[in-house]
């Protein structure tokens, strides 16, 4: 008599959801450290002025990717708010596109180019490292403090290098308007950000718990 072949676990939502965040945050975390890397090895070396050649289109990139935050917001595999997100999504692609991208001749080679990218990119990988190790049940006490108060250092140095980028962009355009106004959705974006910061929002969704 033949044996009965051992079933096959049911593949759930869940099972897949996790996965493909777990994957997701994974690669944005090695993004934002190469970023990193790039930054805080050039500037001793070369300084400030190579960074954006050397860090820029990466950067670019790396923040485009993230319009998948939005989708996964929309499509509830993350408890993010949908408008939380999209504003800190598009605010910042406003920055790298919009304001660095456009104006690069009055902007990239300012220390503030610099310094906004060492701020995002510790930002970007502690919380992208916080989700995949929480993801895993695996997110260590000094992890999450990181990942809920170097804020206070980083927003600071962030905000205020984003503001001196587009004032040199302002000056380059002639018409300061047009490149205000991002600044002006980016401040909104932040403010959301901090007033969410301990919400675990970036955690699967109870309904991507449901099974198919």
């Amino acid at each position: 008599m033949a044996q009965e072949r051992p079933k096959t676990p049911r593949l759930t939502r869940s099972d897949v959801v996790k996965e493909y965040l777990t994957a997701y945050n994974s690669v944005c975390a090695l993004l934002w450290l190469s970023i990193f890397g790039r930054v805080v090895l050039l500037i001793p070396i070369t300084g400030v002025e190579s960074v954006y050649q050397a860090a820029g289109d990466i950067t670019k990139w790396t923040q485009t990717v993230a319009i998948l935050e939005i989708l996964h917001s929309t499509f509830g595999l993350v408890r993010s708010p949908l408008l939380t997100t999209a504003l800190q999504v598009s605010s910042r692609l406003l920055i790298v596109w919009a304001v660095v991208d456009r104006f690069p001749a009055a902007t990239s080679t300012s220390p503030f180019y610099s310094s906004m990218l060492v701020a995002w990119s510790a930002t970007e990988i502690v919380r992208y490292s916080y989700f995949v190790l929480n993801l895993r049940g695996l997110a260590p006490g000094y992890v999450t403090w990181l990942r809920y108060n170097m804020f206070y250092v980083l927003y600071p140095v962030g905000i205020l290098s984003e503001a001196m980028l587009v004032g040199k962009a302002s000056k380059a355009a002639g018409e300061p308007w047009r490149v205000l106004y991002p600044l002006h959705i980016h401040d909104c974006a932040e403010k959301e950000d901090l007033e969410g910061q301990a919400s675990g929002e970036e955690e699967p969704s109870r309904d991507s718990m449901r099974e198919y």
